[in-house]
Formats: structure tokens, sequence, C-alpha cells
């Protein structure tokens, strides 16, 4: 008789022999992998080679998690997606940047490499309408506007969601609900929901273009209401993987330069729990960061000289009462100091060499308050206060200082089946200089409100509609920089109209659930920012208008193929139509904005045994353009991704081991999503996790 180990193996090699037993269950695996491969790939256009560019979950999972409830996917208004702990880390995923890649609607610019810039835009409404929070308080970057989404490690975090509109929970900061789409990273206390007095974990990651990624975290208790947890990561690469440059009928093999990376991050968290059962959290963090730029490909110049160093450091703290049983109240203080430094060496320039730095500083207060006198009804307020700064060494440097009050008024009612909510936020902005020219001051009022509806109890089925006014004030980038800036910019508006539909339950006796949403949406942008040519030089202007029409598929089930199996499968399909609207007279004038595909989408599968873990994910975008213009020369052809990898963990008397190998872009397809910044083609990496 085989042992049980090797009897797991065999079930596991014989799979899908197994599932061919039950026609039921065979037909409707066939059918989810029928349905994610044709939506996936549809439309795909030919793609010309070499070119450049567990568990169980539940119907409804509302469960608390490590005493954080998970956000609710299908019982909200607005459309929300999850990635758990258990998804990050068994389908093989790099960073924070391929995370998001699996959100629907999600679209992240990626300048290639390890050390490349990423950031997230929200059915193509930008990356500066998106924000970012980190366990619950905004990431800020006043002088460009948007988020390096590459710089925070997938190590310690216990949970990924990307909410369109705004969050379901009315006890959240003013400027979360002033966004247009929310990704929130929420970390892990490795010491929530457990009596040890200390956890250890300590991992390292190793694989191609020279990657070497050792990390470390502590915990430890201090009394039974206090502890502190500490992490550090170092990440070492350099980046310089192959690809293939194609010049009219030649191509040769070439190698990105000056793609290295050294960065160092370093977190410290203080939970307490007070006497009155409040929470106190605190968070202290640091990253240091070298980077060289590659550059984009040119013919016949393979010069990169350029580099960046960055360095961020901030306190937050985070206060949560609940004063009575109808009364809760948060609060939130930040400071937040930013330091980059770019640097090219060329002969065009005096000296041979450029050296810009900047610095930013930012101080946040925030409180929101939340009322609830009844089941049916619920009220909150919220407020903050947010004071901005940038220095750097241009010349005529104005000194900018920003100051900034948000308020947020939310009501929320429900009757029987149906929650209507209502959001209205008030911005009013004041703008000092040392000297120049400076912006009027900016007031505005933004509204949102939301319906979801539940025609039969008995059913996990809600019809959904929203309804979200936001807008975006000018970066410091936008208003001053240099000869660029523009200080008579007005705000950039934005309308987003959601229709959807949720549904979840257990249709098949074989199928532990099903999850399905569908959402149709209709963006508007207005007074769109962007750089035009003027009389002399490049000017910021309000000229754009853009018209986004589109749809996201979600889908989600789970089959118990054997007592000690579970298949975990989900996929999501967007179809994307923005339009540049401006004027009609103009050579683009309906035609698709630069970088955003016209269908995209992902699935994967994960199977689970107490032996192994297997995940596949595949990602597939379809043409995008470069520029304005729907022309072949900015063409960026469409690709499909492949990553597979394969964990196991081992019991070591009071230690765990976990052991995982990974395969990325497995048909080593090389691919750009910035053109002329190609992307890394077959890699591998290998990490090795021990837990006491």
């Amino acid at each position: 008789m085989p042992s049980r180990k090797g009897h797991e193996i065999l079930i596991f090699l014989q799979l899908f022999v197994m599932i061919k037993d039950n026609p039921c269950r065979c037909i409707w695996l066939r059918f989810c992998l029928y349905c994610f491969t044709c939506c996936l790939c549809v439309n795909l256009q030919a793609q010309q080679a070499g070119d450049s560019i567990t568990g169980k979950v539940h119907a409804i999972p509302e469960v608390g998690i490590k005493g954080r409830r998970v956000p609710q996917r299908i019982s909200v208004a607005m459309p929300i997606q999850v990635l758990e702990k258990n998804e990050l880390e068994n389908l093989g995923l790099q960073n924070i940047a391929d995370a998001v890649r699996r959100f629907a609607g999600a679209n992240v610019k990626d300048y290639g490499g390890i050390g490349g810039l990423k950031t997230v835009s929200v059915r193509s409404l930008g990356a500066t309408h998106t924000a970012v929070a980190y366990d619950g308080v905004a990431v800020s970057n006043t002088q460009a506007g948007q988020i390096d989404i590459g710089r925070f490690a997938l190590d310690d975090i216990d949970m990924l969601s990307l909410s369109v509109g705004q969050n379901h929970d009315l006890l959240q900061p003013a400027r979360l609900f002033a966004s247009a789409g929310i990704l929130s990273i929420y970390s892990k206390n490795p010491l929530e929901g457990t009596d040890k007095a200390y956890t250890f974990k300590g991992q390292i990651k190793s694989g191609s273009f020279g990657l070497i990624n050792p990390s470390l975290t502590w915990g430890q208790r201090i009394t039974q209401r206090t502890c502190y947890t500490l992490n550090s990561n170092y990440l070492q690469a350099d980046g310089n993987y192959p690809f293939k440059l194609i010049n009219g009928k030649y191509t040769t093999n070439e190698k990105r330069k000056n793609s290295d990376i050294k960065s160092w991050h370093t977190e410290a968290n203080l939970f307490h729990t007070l006497k009155d059962s409040s929470q106190l959290n605190i968070k202290a963090y640091y990253f240091d960061s070298e980077r060289g730029l590659p550059g984009s490909v040119i013919l016949y110049n393979d010069q990169a000289n350029e580099r960046l160093w960055d360095r961020n450091i901030f306190i937050q703290a985070r206060y949560l009462k609940d004063i009575t049983s109808e009364w809760t109240l948060q609060g939130q203080a930040k400071y937040n100091y930013s330091w980059n430094k770019y640097e090219d060496t060329d002969v065009k320039y005096e000296g041979g060499r450029q050296t810009d730095i900047n610095k930013q500083q930012e101080y946040y207060l925030s409180a929101t308050t939340q009322w609830q006198p009844c089941s049916t009804f619920s009220t909150s307020w919220a407020n903050d206060l947010v004071l901005n700064t940038l220095d750097n060494n241009l010349p005529n440097n104005p000194n900018p200082t920003r100051y900034t009050w948000l308020s947020a008024f939310n009501l929320r009612y429900q009757w029987k089946g149906l929650t209507a909510t209502g959001t209205l936020v008030h911005t009013l902005i004041a703008e000092d200089v040392k000297s120049g020219n400076r912006p009027d001051n900016r007031s505005r009022f933004s509204p949102t409100l939301s319906f979801i509806y539940r025609p039969w109890e008995k059913y996990s089925l809600f019809l959904r509609l929203m309804y979200k006014d936001t807008f975006r004030v000018p970066t410091f980038n936008d208003l001053y920089y240099q000869r660029m800036g523009n200080t008579d910019l007005r705000p950039e508006k934005a309308r987003e109209y959601n229709i959807g539909i949720t549904w979840s339950g257990t249709p098949f006796s074989f199928t532990n659930y099903v999850m399905l949403t569908v959402d149709g949406y209709f963006n508007e942008v207005n007074d769109k920012i962007v750089a035009l040519p003027t009389t002399y030089v490049w000017k910021m202007m309000n000229f754009g208008k853009v018209h986004i029409t589109g749809a996201d598929i979600t889908l989600r089930t789970s089959i118990p193929i054997h007592r000690n199996i579970d298949l975990s499968i989900t996929g999501n399909y967007t179809y994307q139509k923005a339009i540049d609207v401006t004027s009609s007279s103009s050579k683009n004038y309906k035609d698709q904005i630069p970088y955003t595909p016209l269908h995209s989408g992902n699935a994967s599968i994960l199977a689970e045994s107490s032996w192994i873990n297997i995940g596949y994910a595949l990602t597939c975008v379809s043409d995008r353009y470069s520029l304005p213009q729907n022309i072949q020369e900015n063409r960026i052809d469409g690709y499909t991704e492949h990553t597979l990898s394969a964990s196991r963990a081992f019991q070591l008397r009071k230690c765990r081991l976990r052991l995982q190998a990974e395969l990325i872009n497995l048909t080593n397809k090389q691919y750009d999503i910035i053109k002329y910044y190609p992307m890394p083609g077959r890699s591998f990496r290998m990490t090795g996790s021990l837990f006491f």
C-alpha cells in the first residue's frame, strides 16, 4: 500500500481523470476554462513575434480574518475586488503591481524590470484619480500626484482590495471619499488572533537577473493588550535582462542596461488596546532606494546614464474608539517626508551633468465620527486637514505650500432589500508661494449616490447603481514645473456611472460556491490636464475631454476534487472603450486614448492539497496605442503572459518551513506595457520562508 503522501500525489496527478467520472463536474470545469479562454483572448489581434513592448471560502465572504472584516464583494453598491494572502502567496505574484493587474478595470503602467516605476489607474481615469491607502491611511505625492506601488513589498501583506468609487465603510478619512478609486493595502499583524509571546519569520528570495531579496519579521507581545512588530526587507538586482531589437528586417539580441536597483525598507508597528477597548495603532516606515533608469530603446544608441535616488519616511497613527453603542470615533495623524534625487550624465548639460533634488513634506490630521442609532440608518462625518510643501533646487523655485480641508458627510438607509447611500464631499484648497504667481483658492462640492437592491431574501442576488462626481487638483509639477507649469489650471473633473448585478450561491453540489459580478459603466473626464505646445515651449493646459464606456465581469468558484484537494478558479474580463472627444476637428477624435486596451483580462487556477499547492495564472491584454492617434506607427501589440508556481510547507517541530518555486512568463513572450520599454522574458524565482 502506498503511503498517505504517495497516495495524495497519485490523486493529484490523476486530477482530470477523476473529473471525468462525474459528468456534471466535468462540464462545469470545462465551461469555466472555456469561458475564461474565450473572454480573455477575444479580439486579441495577431501579435508579431519578437516585437517589443484557501482553503474554502463562503458564498458571501463577510467573515472576519484575524480581527479584520473582509470587504464585502457582492452585497455592496460600489464594485470591490479582493485578493487575500493565500492567493497572493500561491499564484507566484512578484510584487503589488502584478497583484493589481489581476483586478478587472485596473490599468497598471510598468516601465519594465524590478526597479521600474509602476502606477495604477482605475477605469482609465488616470493614476492621479486613484488613492492608495496603507492600513487605512492615504499615501500621498503632491508633487507628481501618482504613487509608485512597486515600492511596497508583498511579503507581509494580508490583503489587497480595489474599490471603484469608494469603499463601503463609512468610517474612513475624507481623502478616500474624495477619490475616484481606492487601492487599499493591509499589512499583517502576525500575533493577532494568537496567544504567542513572540513570532519570527525569515525569508529569502532569489531568481533571475541577479535578484536577492532577504526579509525578516519579528513580533513581540509586551503585555496582553500591547504588541509590536518589526520587519526589514532588502532587495538587490542587476535587472539586465535580454530582449530582441527589431530594425526592419534585422533582429539583434540586446540586453537592458542601467536597470539595477538596491532598496531597503524597514517598518515598525505598535498595536495597543486601551482599557476601554479602544485601539491605537502606530506605524513608522522608512524606504531608501537607488536605481538606474534604463530609458526607452533607441536604435543605434544604447546609452543610459540616468539615476534615481528615493528616500521616504513617514509616521502614522490611527485611533479607533466605540464611544457608545451608537457612536464611533476614528482619528488619524501622519507626518510624511519624501526626498528624491534625479541625475543624468550627458554632454548636452553644462558641466556634463544635470541634478534635480526634490523634498516634499506633509502634515495630515483626520477625524471621522459615525452614528448608527438603529440597524437601518447610519451616518458619518469625516474631516481632513492637510499641509503640503515642496522644495527643490530648480531655478526660480516657488517653494509652494498647499493647505487643504476635506469634509465628507455620509448617509445610509436600509429598507427591506434596498440600501441607499449618499455622500457629499467638500474640498477647499489654498496655496502660497515664495515667488511667482499662485493659483486662486479652489472650492468644490462633489456628490455620490448609490443604491443596492436584493429582490429575493433567500437568494444572494443584488442589483446595484452608482453615480460619483470627483475631481483632482493640479499637482505641483502641473502648476510650477519650470516653464511648463501653469498656475491658471482648473481642476480635472470626472463623473462615474455604474450599473451592475452580483450573485453568489451554490448551484451545483460539487462546488463550494460560485460568485459572479457584472458591471457596466460610463465615465466622463472634463478639463483634462495635458501638455500642449505653445509659441516657444510646451505648457500644461486644460484641454482634454474623454468618454469611457466599459464592462467588468468577474467569476470565482471552488471545486473540491477530493477530500484533500480543492481547485479554486478565478477570472475576470474588461471591455473598455476610452475615446478622446475633445475636438471633432482633431486627427485623434474618438480614437482610443493612449495605453488603454480595448480588451483585457486574466484567469487563475489554484490546486491546493495538504502535500503541495500548484498555481497557474494567465494575463491577456489586447493592442494599445502609445500616442493619441490610433495609427500603425503608434500601435503596441497585445500579449499573453503565463505564470506557474508550486509551493510546499513542512512542519519541523515548532517551526514551519515553506518553499516555493515560480516560473514567470513561461512562454518567453517579449512585450511592452510602455512602448520601447520591453518587459523581461522568461524568468524564475525561488522562495524559502521559516516561521516560528
